[in-house]
């Protein structure tokens, strides 16, 4: 076990751990397996625990299912075992560290800054001072085991982080090196001079596995699988940055790496995380409920298209080949046999929307566009929201009480970008356009 994760959900034993399986040169001598910890339950730990970290990847196609058994997970472990986290970090075999979380996850302040007033980022400074009780957040846990490393003199590690953020290995040094700083000066130095923070763009389309799944693979394979994972036959890696411990060969399994990778992380959490965020919203206000549905629908299509060709616009570096990009998101959006739930994507809107969509709109209207493309992403999410007394966000307690107040729509907005909301049309433009895509009474 030369790798560590955290974050064991399906994404990265489709992903992560798939490239590291395939990275093997040899088959019949691995050189790198993972110990890989939980984000909250327990459950899928306790599940691949009694399988030997052993478990079933269903590649689904269009025309039909590729299955492999995934080998690369060593060992699984709940997120709350910090102590074998400590002991993995301290060993000096240990190369890196990747993370699979949501954005929020990272309880940055703003413009992705660390921010010891965050609640979630004050309690762990708190307990790490003192001692006591185990990290509530990802950068806390991975600070108690990096505290270890440097005590252990095991030297210096990556941390990867595979998420959605734009730059995101920045934001996993903000979160990380300030709250190691934030705990003991001495050690946010180590973190800066020992740990290296790894950019990764990260593709391919993992939807939460339906119910009868584990069916599906004992009747097709004969084998009992309590944990497979349904994934699209697509993926692709992108990466950016220094190994100093070493690492596996993942180019061998397909994997780039770059030295700039802002232009890949932009246009893959534009144009693929993009028009996720449009259809989630604007579909379900439509009465759909998977990617293929909505994308199948004109009006979802269309809004798609439009928010492309405004994000191709800032997308000028060579090589990345957009016609070829969107032609192959199409094809794998209109998949029937992915079943990637509308509202599975929609959770979290806040952060999402915030990623993908006002950053177009600035970029348009500083180009002297309307954005309306990209407006139109924050109007379906603002009316997605109308009358809603519930909702799946870690800024649902802001959401809530804005929601139903005055100037709802400029509130909205100023959750995701305080100088948006500042500019007069711009609520009107999301305004009118919300009024729009808003459900028609029955």
């Amino acid at each position: 076990m030369r790798l560590v994760h955290l974050g064991l959900g399906a994404f990265f034993r489709a992903h992560q751990a798939w490239y590291t399986q395939h990275a093997e040169t040899d088959p019949a001598d691995p050189q790198w397996g993972y110990a890989a910890f939980t984000g909250r339950s327990p459950a899928m730990a306790e599940l691949l625990a009694a399988q030997d970290g052993l478990y079933t990847l269903v590649e689904r196609g269009a025309e039909g299912d590729r299955h492999e058994v995934i080998g690369a997970v060593a060992e699984a472990r709940a997120a709350e075992d910090v102590d074998r986290l400590r002991e993995l970090l301290a060993a000096p075999g240990t190369a890196a560290v990747t993370i699979t979380v949501t954005e929020a996850a990272y309880h940055l302040g703003a413009g992705l800054a660390f921010d010891p007033s965050v609640p979630a980022v004050a309690a762990d400074v708190e307990r790490l001072r003192a001692g006591s009780g185990a990290p509530a957040t990802m950068a806390g846990r991975l600070v108690v085991g990096l505290d270890a490393r440097r005590r252990a003199g095991a030297g210096p590690i990556a941390v990867v982080p595979c998420d959605n953020l734009p730059a995101n290995g920045n934001a996993a040094r903000h979160a990380v090196q300030g709250l190691a700083a934030a705990v003991d000066p001495g050690l946010g130095r180590w973190v800066e001079e020992h740990v290296s923070f790894v950019s990764t763009s990260i593709d391919r389309i993992t939807p939460r596995a339906e119910d009868e799944l584990a069916e599906t693979v004992a009747r097709e394979t004969g084998r009992t699988d309590r944990a497979p994972v349904v994934t699209e036959p697509f993926s692709s890696w992108v990466l950016s940055g220094d190994f100093p411990a070493g690492r596996p060969d993942w180019e061998h399994a397909g994997a780039v790496f770059v030295d700039d990778i802002e232009p890949f992380e932009n246009r893959k959490l534009w144009l693929l995380n993009g028009a996720h965020s449009l259809l989630a919203y604007t579909g379900q206000l439509r009465g759909h409920t998977t990617v293929a549905e909505a994308l199948a629908d004109s009006v979802c299509r269309d809004g798609v298209e439009a928010f492309w060709d405004e994000a191709c616009a800032h997308l000028t570096t060579p090589g990345l080949d957009l016609p070829g990009y969107r032609t192959a998101l199409l094809e794998r959006f209109a998949n029937p046999r992915i079943a990637h739930h509308l509202a599975q994507i929609g959770v979290d809107g806040s952060t999402k929307v915030q990623m993908r969509a006002a950053p177009v709109l600035t970029a348009e209207r500083a180009a002297g566009r309307d954005g309306r493309a990209a407006a139109r992403m924050i109007a379906a999410w603002t009316a997605f929201l109308d009358g809603r007394t519930e909702v799946q966000d870690t800024a649902a307690e802001q959401i809530l009480a804005v929601n139903a107040g005055p100037n709802r729509v400029r509130a909205l907005l100023s959750l995701l970008d305080q100088e948006l909301a500042a500019q007069d049309d711009v609520v009107d433009l999301v305004t009118r356009l919300a009024a729009e895509l808003a459900p028609t009474p029955r």
